[in-house]
């Protein structure tokens, strides 16, 4: 008897574009690519679509006003503050009441290092700096709208706080470890 021949293989692992075509009307979007959670093999990468709606720092990623580096220190910056901060918690209405009073839950160790860290940031970047850089990165302002906080609201001052924005990420990258000091000089130059 003869064998029938058979056209199409029995591989499953074909390539299937698997992104999202419906996307809400009012959606900023940008792709990136990031590690594949799926992957066998380490490294291997896939592109996904990340919102960019609320995050200042990811547009200027997405529009490449900013690198790699930069990014990461911003990012970095970020994770530092929300780690450090300890603001308003809830009553736990399970637990027993004693005269209102509460003890405060222990520092832990990631928190004080991310303390140290933040004040070391605020010695290198300035007062000035620091408050841009938490106006952007913590608080996700504009550039107009931090001229309108600081009482400036022309074309000028914004392209200097973007300036300065950016001067303010290059020091995050080199505090951070993301970045080197001759990399920013030779960078410096070629502008």
């Amino acid at each position: 008897m003869a064998r029938v021949r058979r056209n199409k293989s029995y591989k499953l692992a074909q390539i299937h574009d698997r992104r999202s075509r419906d996307v809400p009307f009012n959606a900023e979007v940008a792709e990136v690519e990031v590690d594949n959670p799926l992957a066998l093999d380490a490294g291997e990468k896939i592109v996904a679509i990340r919102s960019i709606r609320g995050d200042p720092l990811g547009r200027l990623h997405a529009h490449h006003q900013i690198d790699e580096a930069q990014f990461l220190g911003g990012r970095a910056f970020q994770n530092d503050w929300e780690r450090a901060e300890r603001g308003p918690q809830a009553m736990d209405p399970t637990r027993e009441y004693v005269d209102g009073a509460r003890t405060r839950e222990p520092v832990t160790e990631s928190q004080r290092q991310a303390v140290l860290r933040l004040n070391q940031v605020e010695r290198e970047l300035g007062t000035d700096g620091a408050a841009l850089v938490h106006d952007v990165l913590v608080l996700g302002l504009t550039m107009d709208q931090i001229g309108q906080r600081r009482a400036v609201r022309t074309q000028r001052w914004n392209d200097y706080f973007a300036r300065r924005f950016r001067e303010c990420l290059d020091r995050l990258a080199l505090i951070y470890g993301f970045a080197t000091e001759t990399g920013t000089r030779q960078a410096g130059r070629r502008r």
